[in-house]
């Protein structure tokens, strides 16, 4: 055991800073804090449906992270033992109707809104792990930390307070300014992207209200229905008795003078128009969807960034937050076996290595999603071959859903191990 405890300061309280957290502070050798921007949460962004590789890593991270996302998630304890899929239909076209994916299959998925879950996770957090309304403005590692007992990272925040640290972990979001700090503020994969100009138009509705305008199904399940103007879909929250339906809009070309155009629609499927014009009639849920260009690494000594701040992506994959809990998971497993300043930045290289580059597929599988929903495939008219647009929602859902989790924190515990042994770290 060290002299004292390892201090880890996570920057953001999102659900990588908060699932992180649940983790690490069952260690004792280590000293937790989160610093969150915002002075409380709110209730934004579609919702998440959770796939079988997010649920693997909170059972990782531990199994009261997983139950406390199935608290928040399940209308009932049976449903734990139910197998959910979110379902892809063509809604235009020749094949109009026809079903070419079930994507992100496993037992006890359910949908849950992002306010819910951090609800959730802070409640397994003790009083005081996390501070509120601290935004990282200015990051500093000094070359007299750690040595001599000091801190290697000096974080000030735009309160003006400011905190020491053994190690910054920067879970701030996809504008993170650690991110800038890693990168540079000019670095061209600093900033967030929108490659293709997407428009995510949503609205939130009452349950009791949808049903009276949409087919009761989708109030139920996950929904995405394809089409060239825009897909659509739909995301049952807070239990099923709140709505996210939304259309996602590739480019400009198909908006009237910005507003979304129900007239649009008129070949689509029945069922796609109707969620269409539910959504049409309040778009105040709405926001530009963005991503990140691939950072060249995600930590730098002793500092580094995950969840969205490493590696935002499109919503298109379902797999953003899943992403965000493999960060977690790995950092947990690779912070149970560091016990001294010096091993720090070795665990943080280990974690770069095996995570960045499975993490930047995903934002690559999402932008690809994006086009291939959108009818606008690079590599052939997939639309018009339902058989080889199933093949392709198959193999790539494998990749995301069906990944051995606990196999890559292996890997990066082993990495760490050996860089360990090279001199820099513990002892053999």
């Amino acid at each position: 055991m060290p002299d004292r405890k390892l201090k880890i300061a996570i920057a953001g309280g999102g659900i990588a800073g908060l699932a992180l957290a649940a983790g690490l502070i069952k260690k004792q050798h280590l000293e937790v804090r989160v610093y969150e921007s915002v002075a409380a949460y709110k209730d934004i962004g579609a919702g998440l449906a959770l796939h079988m590789n997010a649920i693997k890593a909170m059972m990782l991270l531990g199994p009261e992270v997983r139950q406390a996302y199935l608290d928040k998630a399940l209308t009932m304890v049976e449903d734990e033992e139910k197998e959910m899929v979110t379902e892809v239909v063509l809604a235009q076209g020749p094949h109009k109707g026809q079903l070419v994916a079930e994507l992100g299959r496993a037992k006890g998925r359910k949908t849950v809104s992002r306010a819910d879950l951090l609800e959730g996770v802070l409640g397994l957090l003790p009083e005081g792990t996390v501070e509120f309304g601290k935004k990282v403005k200015e990051i500093e590692e000094r070359s007299d930390g750690n040595d001599d007992g000091g801190y290697a990272v000096h974080v000030t925040f735009v309160d003006c307070t400011e905190v020491e640290a053994d190690v910054l972990i920067g879970a701030d979001g996809i504008h993170s300014p650690t991110r800038s700090y890693l990168l540079g503020a000019d670095h061209p994969a600093t900033e967030p992207k929108n490659h293709d100009g997407w428009q995510i138009y949503r609205t939130m509705v009452p349950v009791k209200e949808a049903v009276k305008h949409i087919n009761p199904k989708w109030t139920t399940t996950v929904p995405i229905l394809l089409g060239p103007r825009g897909h659509v879909n739909c995301i049952p929250l807070n239990k099923n008795t709140r709505l996210s339906a939304g259309v996602a809009v590739r480019g400009k070309q198909f908006l009237t003078d910005g507003k979304l155009d129900p007239e649009w629609y008129s070949d689509y499927s029945e069922d796609a128009q109707q969620i269409v014009r539910l959504v049409a009639k309040d778009t105040s849920a709405s926001w530009k969807a963005a991503d990140h260009d691939h950072a060249p690494f995600y930590s730098k000594g002793q500092v580094c960034i995950m969840g969205d701040a490493a590696h935002a992506s499109l919503p298109f994959a379902g797999n953003g937050a899943a992403q965000a809990l493999e960060d977690a998971a790995v950092l947990d497993a690779l912070f149970a076996h560091v016990t001294k300043p010096g091993q720090i930045e070795m665990a943080l290289k280990a974690y770069d290595e095996v995570r960045r580059p499975r993490s930047q597929m995903v934002v690559e599988i999402a932008r690809r999603f994006g086009r291939v929903y959108a009818y606008a495939e690079e590599e052939g008219r997939m639309h018009e071959d339902p058989e080889k647009m199933r093949k392709f929602f198959g193999e790539m859902g494998k990749v995301t859903n069906e990944f051995d989790v606990k196999g890559q924190n292996a890997r990066a515990v082993r990495m760490f191990v050996e860089l360990s042994r090279k001199g820099e770290g513990i002892d053999e």
